[in-house]
């Protein structure tokens, strides 16, 4: 058994990183609240207007499209991988991982695969392969629209230049603190909607179709990557907070444990010292 003094520097370490988890644990729940709130209000916004110009792709001419309709055949793919700069999170950002590496070695097997990252925890774990094109991890300093409506530009202008036939998205999208759902978007080529979705749709246009289309497109497209980032701003906290209040958890068991150890080992110390004490006295009496 450990003497009493290791015991007394355990419990202390312990109690040490108990206080950090559960600061930890505050603060992400603090961030989470404005980061759900962020989320909850722009998903609406955002899925009607995927599903607006969706249906309006889905109807026009196939000379009259977007350029961001384009149906390549797939030899080019760019992942763009959504994770966070910082660790602490659970399985928040290997999770994501998981899923970017089973795209490349499955689904995407027999192609040319590179890597945009998003969150340095992507670009550690992508940049050994030299397929990482750029890094953006900077824009989660200041996650505005604006910046981000920078990267989905750098990413529209990639794929009308040819450089890749197929973009997409992989990032966690935030449903509660506890539970993140990884989500793959399609984000190039816009994926048309198919059946009677697109032609029920009752709308007046004006001017036309092709220049509504034309207009909100890009709109859409920085839109869509907005809420993957903001998604996955919220899932980040959620996964912190999850894992801190775990860890407060396990840290304030396993100080416990140490603490009935040290008393039963001070017990027994005493218990030590009351014996050789009654055996000298015995022995003096003798």
């Amino acid at each position: 058994m450990a003497n009493l003094k290791e015991i007394r520097n355990r419990i202390s370490s312990v109690s040490s990183t108990m206080q950090i988890t559960s600061a930890m644990k505050m603060v992400s729940a603090a961030k989470l609240k404005k980061a759900q709130d962020a989320i909850t209000a722009m998903r609406p916004y955002a899925d009607k207007l995927t599903e607006l110009l969706q249906s309006l792709s889905a109807t026009l001419d196939a000379d009259s499209g977007s350029k961001f309709s384009t149906q390549r055949e797939v030899n080019k793919v760019l992942i763009v991988a959504i994770t966070s700069n910082r660790g602490l999170a659970g399985a928040f950002n290997s999770n994501i991982i998981k899923e970017v590496n089973r795209l490349t070695s499955e689904t995407y097997a027999n192609k040319d695969v590179s890597y945009v990252a998003i969150g340095k925890k992507a670009n550690d774990a992508f940049k050994k392969t030299d397929k990482v094109i750029a890094n953006k991890s900077e824009v989660f300093d200041d996650l505005t629209f604006e910046n981000v409506a920078a990267i989905a530009q750098e990413l529209m202008d990639k794929f009308v230049a040819g450089e890749f036939d197929k973009i997409e998205i992989v990032y966690n999208k935030f449903k509660n603190a506890a539970t993140q759902i990884i989500m793959t978007e399609q984000f190039l080529p816009i994926v048309p909607v198919e059946g009677e979705v697109a032609n029920n749709a009752d709308y007046i246009f004006e001017p036309s179709k092709e220049e509504i289309v034309e207009e909100l497109i890009p709109k859409s497209l920085k839109t869509q990557l907005y809420k993957g980032i903001r998604d996955s701003f919220a899932s980040e906290h959620g996964a912190r907070m999850t894992a801190m209040h775990k860890a407060t958890d396990n840290a304030t068991e396993l100080r416990d444990q140490l603490k009935l150890t040290y008393n039963k080992a001070r017990q027994a110390a005493i218990t030590n010292e009351i014996l050789e004490i009654v055996g000298g006295a015995e022995a003096l009496n003798n």
